[in-house]
């Protein structure tokens, strides 16, 4: 129903469910427009603290309190994967649109339920792959859609960070498959799955080589020991017949960064973002042509001002995420990255730790 002449509609209601890299949701959507209303963590004090900052108004420590006093219009999904289905289905059935965390699962039967039940609910869904968004990643893709490149003959690329490269850092759920699904693939290499399905087509099989960097560390809060890979190297071909190789490591000592190199018939794009430097929130873009060198292509980044890191990372790169779901649930574009999306990308996580587990290729399902 539309709003009486001469009167707008609110903005929509956002909840956020988990506050680990959810924290970045919250001034992400606010920017967007839409109206924080609550904010869920089990830590109900952190939770608070993160509510005063951004001025939310209330706190839950368990979503289904939340979700039964709130009624959110949008409900971002953004705890341990393996609670993913259960909340998904709970809000989607509850009226809510869904903005799910990746990996969208811990396993294809998991992401298939969450499409199946946001789609039975007739609610909108994205899946977070935020990293589409820097300006010089917008750029790749739009240049690869005007075939500067050519066919493309193969794609290397690189995901480095070194968050758990120290033994003495801390282990979280991140190291436990049950909880996570995946190690170094879910938390990065999903990312760059994603990328390389956007910028070049589906994959059609996998091979991948596997390790845990300190594999006697337990997980903390479990008797169990770190069973969730710290790096993966994957090699892979693409429907087309491309070629694509690239490793995803969280035990990267110096690293904070990642890299995208695609190369065809007609000419090659290199990009690179590393989170090091002034404003690395716009990434860099080369282009090589025609046998040439390549030479840096120009980008334009946006305006984004703070210090926080997580600010900085939420209102640069997951804005236009949310921006793109208000959009959606007006009519007003498409669902992009939708959950299927994140179910695809599911698919090749879950080819790529079978061939690591079996050594072998693996084809990935269509």
């Amino acid at each position: 129903m539309s709003p009486p002449s001469g009167r707008t509609s609110p903005a929509p209601s956002v909840a956020v469910i988990g506050l680990g890299f959810g924290r970045a949701h919250v001034p992400a959507f606010q920017a967007a427009g839409a109206r924080v209303v609550a904010v869920c963590q089990r830590d109900e004090a952190a939770a608070r603290k993160v509510a005063a900052a951004y001025g939310v108004p209330h706190v839950y420590p368990l979503w289904e309190q939340m979700l039964a006093a709130e009624h959110p219009e949008i409900v971002v999904v953004a705890t341990p994967p393996h609670l993913h289905r259960v909340i998904t289905r709970a809000a989607s059935s509850g009226g809510a649109h869904i903005l799910c965390e990746k990996p969208l699962a811990t396993s294809r039967e998991d992401a298939e339920a969450i499409v199946a039940d946001v789609a039975r609910a007739k609610r909108v869904g994205m899946t977070g792959f935020n990293w589409r968004f820097p300006a010089a990643m917008q750029r790749m893709r739009a240049l690869m859609a005007e075939g500067v490149v050519g066919r493309v003959l193969h794609v290397h690329g690189r995901w480095l960070g070194a968050r758990w490269a120290d033994e003495a850092s801390p282990t979280t759920w991140r190291m436990d498959r049950e909880q996570a699904g995946h190690g170094a693939m879910g938390d990065m290499g999903v990312h760059m799955v994603d990328l390389v399905r956007w910028t070049c087509g589906e994959f059609a099989r996998v091979t991948a080589h596997a390790g845990i960097a300190y594999p006697a560390r337990p997980v903390a809060g479990t008797g169990r020991a770190t069973d969730a890979e710290d790096y993966l190297s994957l090699v892979g071909e693409l429907v087309s017949g491309a070629q694509v190789s690239f490793l995803a490591s969280r035990a990267a000592h110096g690293r904070n960064e990642h890299a995208l190199e695609i190369s065809g018939t007609r000419g090659a794009l290199a990009y690179h973002l590393t989170r090091d430097e002034p404003r690395w929130y716009a990434g860099r873009l080369w282009l090589a042509a025609s046998g040439g060198p390549f030479r840096p292509v120009d980008v334009e980044p946006p305006a984004v001002e703070g210090s926080d890191p997580m600010d900085v990372l939420g209102r640069a790169t997951i804005t236009p995420l949310a921006a793109r779901l208000l959009a959606a649930i007006r009519g007003e574009g498409p669902a992009d990255p939708s959950l299927a999306d994140g179910l695809r990308a599911q698919l090749v996580l879950e080819a790529a730790r079978e061939a690591a587990a079996r050594r072998v290729w693996v084809d990935v399902p269509t």
